[in-house]
C-alpha cells in the first residue's frame, strides 16, 4: 500500500529522518512500531515568512510494498565510436550533456575544452588563491566542468520551457548527486562534490566512444562559405563534423573577438555588474528565520533574495542580488593577467560562517554610449575596462578592494575591514573609485531599502568586496528561435550561458541538449 501526503512540519520534523517517519505514521493511523514501512519526501521547502519556521513536504508512505525508484530516467548508451561525429567547444554542463545527448542518439561528440581535467584544475585555482597567478586557460571559469564546479553547484532554474528539468537532475544523480536534489525546491550539489560528479559524466562519454581534448584551445573556425565544417586549435589540429555547438561559457573573450573578426553576427547584450557582499551566516539566520541566538541543528544555512529599482538621472535600473552562497566562500573569478573579478561558491554542507552574495546593477546597453565604437562588443569591453580598473584598486595583486557596507553609503572609506572568506585578501578603498557612478549610486540608494526589508541587513558588520562582474555574458551570438542553429552560418549552433541563452547549471544543460538534438536532427538523420 502507497499512501501520499502533503504537509507542513517542523524543521526537526522536516530533516530528523526517524522523527519524519514517525511522523508520517502518525498521519496514516498507524502504528509506530510498524517494521514494514517506508517513508521518503519527494517535495520539500522552507516557509521562513511567519515566525515560528514551517517546511512543507511532500511525502509518501510505502505500507508491506516495495518503493518505486525516484529516478525514472535511464538513458541508453551504445558505442558511437566509428558513427557520424559533432564538434562540441567547451565541456562546461553545456558541452557535456550536449555530447550525453548525441551519444544516446547515436552520434559521436568531439568535445574540445581549453581547459584542464576536472582533478588538474585543482593546483591552478591554488596558484590564483595563494600567489595570485592566473592561467588564462585554467582557473575558475575555464577547465572541464565549467564555472559553475568550482564556484558552487546550485542547480535551481526558472527556465522550464527549454527541456526537462527531472531528467537533468536524475542524469546527475546518476553520476554520483545524492537524491536530495530531486527533493529541495531549491537544489545544491556543493562545490566539494562537484568535481567527481563531472568526471563521472566524462567516463561515460569516453566509455561510450566520445572524444575529449583538455588543454586545445580553438582558434580558428573553419567556414565553406555559409557554412562552418570544423574548427582549428591553436597547436594546428583540425577538428571536422556535422556541426559545431559553441558553448564557450560567458567569459571566453578569444571566442567573442573570433566571431567579430570571421564577420559572424553577433550582439551586444545587456548583463549586471556590481559586487560581492558578505555577512555573517549567523547574521542572515537571525534576520530569515526571526531567531535570536542561532537556526539550530535542523534548519539549513538561510538565503535571501533582493530586488530593488533605483533611479539614476531619469533612467530606472534593477538592483538585485545575484548567486547567493549561504555558508559559502568568495572566491577570485579572474581569467587573465590584470582584471580582478570575484565569485561565491558553497559546500555541500553550507557550513561556512559567512554568507555572500552577488549584488549587482542591470546595465543596459544605452548606458555605454562611449563603447558603441566597439559595436557588438561594447558591453564585453565596458566589463573588462572595469576589471582592470578594480585589479588597481586592489593593489595589482588579487587581493580585492572592499568597504564596510554602510561607510560605502556614506562614501567613506573603512578604516578597517572585516574577517572574510575571500582568500587572496582584501584592500580597504572607496569603491567608487573604480565603480562607474551609474553603478555605485543605484546600489547605496538599494541597501537602504534592504536594510528596511531585511532589518539588520544594512550594517558595518557586512562589506562590499568586488568585482562581481561575471554574471552573464555580455555578447549574445543570435540563433534561430525554432532550430538553434546560427541565423546566418548553418552548422553553426550556439550553446549555454556564453551564447546568452542560459543562466546556471541545469538551464545550460538543457540547452547543451536542445542544441545537439536540433544539430542532429538536420545534419545527420535528415
Amino acid at each position: 500500500m502507497k499512501k501520499e501526503f502533503t504537509l507542513q512540519l517542523s524543521p526537526e520534523e522536516a530533516y530528523d529522518p526517524e522523527l519524519f517517519k514517525s511522523t508520517l505514521l502518525k498521519k496514516a493511523g498507524l502504528s509506530l512500531d510498524e517494521s514494514e514501512a517506508y517513508a521518503r519526501q519527494t517535495r520539500r521547502s522552507i516557509d521562513a515568512r511567519g515566525r515560528a519556521i514551517k517546511v512543507n513536504v511532500q511525502a509518501e508512505l510505502f505500507i508491506k510494498e516495495t518503493p518505486t525508484p525516484l529516478l525514472d530516467h535511464h538513458p541508453t548508451y551504445g558505442n558511437v565510436s566509428n558513427s557520424d561525429q559533432i564538434i562540441i567547444v567547451g565541456a562546461g554542463p553545456a558541452g557535456l550533456f550536449a555530447a550525453l545527448r548525441a551519444i544516446e542518439l547515436g552520434v559521436k561528440p568531439i568535445l574540445i575544452e581549453r581547459g584542464k581535467d576536472v582533478r588538474a584544475r585543482r593546483r591552478d585555482l591554488a596558484a590564483i588563491n595563494k600567489e595570485h597567478i592566473v592561467n588564462p586557460d585554467s582557473n575558475y571559469c575555464f577547465g572541464e566542468g565549467g564555472a559553475g564546479t568550482y564556484s558552487d553547484g546550485k542547480l535551481y532554474t526558472r527556465s522550464k520551457k527549454r527541456g526537462d528539468i527531472r531528467r537533468i537532475m536524475e542524469i546527475l544523480v546518476a553520476h554520483g548527486a545524492t537524491e536530495e536534489i530531486l527533493v529541495d525546491a531549491h537544489p545544491h550539489i556543493g562545490t566539494n562534490k562537484l568535481p567527481k560528479l563531472v568526471a563521472d559524466l566524462r567516463q561515460t562519454i569516453l566509455d561510450h566512444g566520445g572524444e575529449i581534448h583538455f588543454e586545445t584551445r580553438v582558434v580558428d573556425f573553419i567556414l565553406d562559405r555559409d557554412q562552418i565544417i570544423g574548427v582549428k586549435t591553436l597547436l594546428g589540429d583540425i577538428f571536422k563534423g556535422k556541426g559545431v555547438i559553441l558553448a564557450t561559457g560567458h567569459s571566453a573573450r578569444d571566442i567573442f573577438e573570433l566571431l567579430h573578426q570571421k564577420k559572424i553576427l553577433i550582439e551586444a547584450k545587456p548583463f549586471a555588474l556590481g559586487v560581492r557582499i558578505e555577512h555573517s551566516q549567523n547574521l542572515i539566520d537571525r534576520i530569515q528565520y526571526h531567531c535570536e541566538v542561532d537556526r539550530g541543528p535542523y534548519l539549513p544555512a538561510s538565503s535571501y533574495s533582493l530586488v530593488q529599482q533605483a533611479d539614476y538621472k531619469g533612467k530606472q535600473r534593477g538592483v538585485f542580488s545575484f548567486c547567493m552562497c549561504p555558508g559559502g566562500f568568495i572566491v577570485p573569478a579572474a581569467t587573465a593577467p590584470g582584471e580582478l573579478v570575484v565569485n561565491g561558491m558553497s559546500p555541500s554542507r553550507r557550513d561556512s560562517r559567512f554568507a555572500n552574495s552577488g549584488m549587482v546593477v542591470a546595465v543596459e546597453l544605452e548606458d555605454l554610449p562611449e563603447y558603441r565604437k566597439y559595436g557588438p562588443l561594447a558591453a564585453m569591453h565596458f566589463q573588462a575596462e572595469i576589471e582592470r580598473k578594480a585589479w588597481v584598486a586592489g593593489g595589482q595583486t588579487q587581493t580585492a578592494p572592499a568597504q564596510r557596507m554602510v561607510d560605502f553609503v556614506n562614501k567613506k572609506v573603512s578604516s578597517s575591514l572585516l574577517d572574510t572568506s575571500y582568500q587572496p585578501g582584501l584592500n580597504s578603498v572607496e569603491m567608487r573609485d573604480f565603480l562607474p557612478e551609474f553603478i555605485s549610486h543605484r546600489m547605496a540608494f538599494a541597501f537602504k531599502v534592504f536594510g528596511q526589508k531585511m532589518k539588520g541587513y544594512l550594517t558595518n558588520e557586512a562589506q562590499l568586496i568586488g568585482l562581481e562582474s561575471r554574471t552573464s555574458s555580455p555578447v549574445r551570438i543570435p540563433r534561430d528561435k525554432e532550430s538553434f542553429e546560427h541565423t546566418e552560418i548553418k552548422g553553426l549552433y550556439p550553446c549555454g550561458e556564453g551564447a546568452g541563452y542560459a543562466g546556471g547549471i541545469v538551464s545550460a544543460a538543457m540547452d547543451g541538449e536542445r542544441c545537439a538534438e536540433y544539430l542532429i536532427a538536420k545534419y545527420i538523420n535528415s
